[in-house]
């Protein structure tokens, strides 16, 4: 499939809960460092601030828990785009060690004017270069 991005990941004991178990909310942190990562991949150095004038902001986050990582796991988090909508991009996204889905879920970013916070529409190469990524049909968002 056309876009899937991957970025390795070490679990460390910042990560974790007493018991050693990786905290829910850092599976959101493993998230947002593949989603930074792959846009970085593809030329966004900074890809949180567009350009000085616009940043991007989570909007909607849907995760599901499958199995709990722990101390010392070697993971990968995928970073796929789903859908790029005018001011929004959609990401899949999955949690793996050893090939096995831990924690997956869906991510929606929107690009904001740093002025206002108002919605900004994504520049077109940005756009078409997401689209181009993408597995699935475009405008639904």
């Amino acid at each position: 499939m056309s876009g899937e991005f991957l970025l390795p990941i070490r679990v460390y004991i910042e990560d974790t809960d007493a018991g050693g178990i990786v905290y829910y909310v850092n599976y959101l942190k493993y998230f947002e460092r593949a989603r930074t990562e792959f846009m970085r991949s593809l030329g966004y150095e900074k890809a949180a601030f567009l350009g000085g004038d616009g940043l991007f902001v989570v909007t909607d986050v849907a995760l599901s828990y499958r199995q709990s990582a722990r101390l010392d796991d070697q993971l990968q988090v995928s970073a796929v785009v789903h859908s790029v909508a005018a001011a929004s991009i959609t990401f899949g996204q999955c949690v793996y060690r050893d090939g096995c889905c831990l924690a997956e879920g869906t991510v929606t970013i929107a690009l904001i004017a740093a002025d206002s916070g108002r919605p900004k529409r994504l520049p077109r190469t940005l756009r078409m270069t997401l689209i181009s990524e993408s597995n699935t049909e475009q405008g639904s968002h």
